[in-house]
């Protein structure tokens, strides 16, 4: 699976599992205002998960799988993910569980 379409895989799977996911726009949208990386938040109790095209493929991946990690993690051990996805998401875990 290549780089792309495994955070296209991800970005389904955190859908799925509700966990918000905004991918932030190339410009700035308030003028001082630039986003430059790539991060779990919390914004009034609600997690939201932060991707910046501003970082490479590689970085928004493992942010991303970071966040599936800490917010579903139970919601995902228990449920089928593509090897490649899985790996990714638990590194070094082997099998379906």
């Amino acid at each position: 699976m290549d780089a792309q379409a495994l955070l296209d895989a991800l970005l389904v799977l955190a859908s799925e599992l509700d966990v918000r996911v905004e991918e932030l726009p190339g410009q700035a949208p308030l003028e001082g205002f630039s986003p430059t990386g790539s991060g779990l938040c919390r914004v009034r109790g609600r997690s939201w998960v932060l991707l910046s095209p501003a970082e490479p493929l590689e970085r928004r991946i493992e942010v991303l799988c970071e966040a599936l990690r800490e917010l579903a993690a139970e919601a995902l051990r228990d449920r089928y993910l593509p090897p490649a996805v899985r790996e990714r998401v638990f590194p070094g875990v082997t099998g379906d569980t």
